[in-house]
This record gives C-alpha cells, sequence and structure tokens, in this order.
C-alpha cells in the first residue's frame, strides 16, 4: 500500500536509517521521474502520428512513411541496447500509429458504408495479436506491444461508436458499459492505470451523463443525478472492496476507479444540490412539454411544472445536506484506512460544495453560518474522539 511519509522526520526519529531513507527518496523519485517520460512520450507519439496523417494527406504516403518508423522502431529495438529503446519505441508507436490512424480515416471518409464493421472485426484482430504478442514477447518490447494493443481497442470501439446512431434505449447503455468493462480491463491487462480511469467515461454515459464545451466554458450535465450517485456509489463501493481482498495490481485498479466514480458522482451530487432531482424524468423527456408550442413562457413553465409532478421529486437541500455529511463521513474513512485519492476528492469537493452553497443558497443569512460554525466544532471532535478509539493502538499488558 502506497503510504506519505516524512523521511527527514522518520530519520530524526530514529524510526528509518541513512541508507533507509535515501533508498525510499531514490523509488519515489525514480516513480515520479518515470511517469513524467512516459507522459512526454506518448503525448509526442500520438502528436507526431496525426500531425504526419494530416500533413501528408494522402493513403499511400501516410502508409510508406509509416512503415518505414515501424521498421526503423523495430530494428532499434531489436538491435540496439537500452540506451536507445526508448527511441526504437518511439519510432514503432509513431509508424503504427499513422497506418492505424490513416487506415481509419481512409475508411471513415470514402467507405463510410464498410467501415463500421471492418474497424470492429479489424480493431480486435490487431488487438488480440497484440495482446498475444504482449504476452509471448520478452519485457523490453511490452511498451510497444502494449501501446498496439489499445490501440486495437481503439479501433475496435470506433467502429462500435458508429453504431450508435442507429441504436435507441437499452443497446446503447449495454454498449457503453461493454466499452467501460473492455476499457477497465485493458488497462489492466497492460497495467496501466490512467486508461483504466478512462472506464468512467463510457460507465457514466449509460445515464446520460458527460461534458460539454462552449466558447471559454466547460461545463457537466447529469440528467439523472440520483441514479448517477447510485451507480457511481455501487463502483465506489466494488473497488473499496477490490482494494483490501484481491491482489495489489488488481487493487490499485479496482482504486483508481473508485476515485473517478467518486469524482463522477461527486459532480452528480453538485448537480442535484443547485436544481435538485425528477428522477427517471429524463427518460421521457420527448413527452415533456415543448416551448414552441405556447404562447408565452409562464404558459410553458406551468405545463412543465404539471410535466414534472407526476415524477418523484428529491429537493436541492436534501442533496445538500446528504452530500455534506457523506463528504464528511468519507474524507474522515479515507484518512483513516490510507486512501489518499479519496481523501483528496473529499476535501476537494467539500471545499466545492461550500463554496457554491455560500454564492448560490446562503449569501445573505449571516445567521447560518454562524450556525453552521457552530455545529462544526462538535463534528470536528467527535471525529478526532472516534479515530482515538477506533486506532488506538492497544495497551501493553503489565507483567
Amino acid at each position: 500500500m502506497t503510504h506519505v511519509i516524512n523521511t527527514n522526520q522518520l530519520l530524526a526519529e530514529g524510526l528509518l536509517n541513512e541508507a533507509q531513507a535515501t533508498e525510499i527518496a531514490r523509488r519515489s523519485r525514480d516513480t515520479m521521474l518515470a511517469l513524467v517520460v512516459n507522459i512526454v512520450l506518448t503525448a509526442g507519439i500520438i502528436a507526431a502520428s496525426f500531425g504526419f496523417v494530416f500533413w501528408i494527406a494522402d493513403p499511400f504516403g501516410v502508409a510508406l512513411l509509416g512503415a518505414a518508423f515501424l521498421a526503423a522502431g523495430v530494428a532499434v529495438l531489436a538491435k540496439a541496447d537500452a540506451l536507445y529503446r526508448l527511441l526504437g519505441h518511439a519510432g514503432a508507436l509513431i509508424g503504427s500509429g499513422m497506418l492505424f490512424a490513416g487506415g481509419a480515416i481512409e475508411l471513415l471518409t470514402n467507405y463510410p458504408d464498410s467501415a463500421s464493421p471492418i474497424l470492429i472485426a479489424g480493431g480486435a484482430l490487431f488487438a488480440a495479436t497484440a495482446a498475444w504478442a504482449y504476452r509471448a514477447a520478452p519485457k523490453a518490447l511490452r511498451f510497444s506491444t502494449g501501446a498496439i494493443t489499445l490501440s486495437g481497442i481503439a479501433l475496435h470501439l470506433l467502429g462500435l461508436g458508429l453504431e450508435l446512431n442507429d441504436m435507441s434505449g437499452l443497446p446503447i447503455a449495454g454498449l457503453y458499459f461493454y466499452a467501460a468493462a473492455l476499457i477497465a480491463a485493458a488497462g489492466v491487462f497492460v497495467n496501466v492505470r490512467f486508461v483504466t480511469a478512462l472506464a468512467i467515461v463510457p460507465f457514466a454515459q449509460m445515464l446520460d451523463t458527460g461534458t460539454a464545451y462552449f466558447h471559454a466554458a466547460y461545463g457537466f450535465y447529469s440528467p439523472e443525478p440520483t441514479l448517477t450517485i447510485l451507480q457511481m456509489g455501487a463502483l465506489v463501493a466494488i473497488g473499496a472492496w477490490a482494494m483490501t481482498q484481491t491482489s495489489d495490481r488488481f487493487g490499485r485498479h479496482a482504486g483508481i476507479l473508485a476515485i473517478m466514480a467518486a469524482v463522477v458522482g461527486n459532480l452528480a451530487f453538485l448537480v442535484g444540490s443547485l436544481w435538485g432531482d425528477e428522477v427517471t424524468s429524463s427518460f421521457f423527456r420527448f413527452d415533456a412539454p415543448n416551448y414552441a408550442d405556447y404562447n408565452d413562457w409562464s404558459a410553458y413553465q406551468a405545463a412543465m411544472k404539471l410535466w414534472k409532478s407526476q415524477f418523484f421529486h428529491i429537493s436541492e437541500h436534501v442533496f445538500s445536506v446528504v452530500w455534506a455529511a457523506l463528504l464528511i463521513a468519507g474524507a474522515w474513512l479515507a484518512a483513516a484506512t490510507h486512501r489518499r485519492g479519496l481523501f483528496n476528492a473529499s476535501i476537494t469537493f467539500l471545499g466545492i460544495h461550500a463554496y457554491t452553497q455560500v454564492f448560490e443558497t446562503f449569501s445573505d443569512e449571516p445567521m447560518v453560518y454562524a450556525l453552521g460554525g457552530l455545529a462544526a466544532i462538535p463534528a470536528a471532535w467527535g471525529l478526532w474522539r472516534l479515530n482515538q478509539k477506533m486506532f488506538a493502538e492497544p495497551e501493553t499488558a503489565k507483567p
């Protein structure tokens, strides 16, 4: 389990010696530097691949240059020593990326009717072949074979995504669930938690939860905040269970999914705390009143209010109170069990929640701040005492 520690303090207290503190610092530094290198390398590979595809803008030229990059990368990986292996990975992945991206763009542009089945089958075949190579090839080649595996899965999902326009209702939700499960499995397979974290996107879209971009502004929308909270809560619970009951590798991937689910669940709470929720109303949105059918705004609002009255309503105040209580409890539990990611998420959203309520609900109610502040003091004391009782060190038996 990963912990946050102060090696200088432990060294001063005699709990670590100089060599142990130095080794811990070295491993931490190596981990962080490896993360930076991989991020820069991956971003460069993706940018170069797509840049060459759109710059050359010719299928034959893209294929020729991509094959040259791929051949050069494979040659470096086969012949060069570890010092130049990173360059070999870059060449191989730029080449394969150009071939994959160029082929996909060519299909989508010139053969749109057959693009979907070809991408679905071809992506699955590429992914399966690369996954076999990932297992069979030497460890030094796993970066490239793993990346090609992910590229094949991306092509496979792109092909499935083209089928969304012909689907409605439960089949769309099922496709999103399949995509989420496949992405999470791919992340565990190549042992890259960033990939696993991406599974939260299609998982959230099962209930149409997502984001939007307007000019100079990003937005988050959740048409079913109550159901989204329950959905994400279930994923957090499963992830928390897997973190303690499964292997370290699987537990770390389950943990990142739990953190992402906590983030999306908190954002759904934010939506609910502002607007409330008519549970399941978005499933019947096509039956809602249309503004174009009414002569004025007040008549439309009255019709909309009547339509919403048929659904179970949860007030925004209920969301606000329940959200605050869960955030406090979640922060304490995460701290007590060394779940720093969940702790950071809880504290961050406590700040967002407080900021939102200050300006949306209590901006002109000073008495609320006074009562809330007084209530927070015994709450903090209670958490402190609970921590002492639950995690107190056992007393040493007297001789």
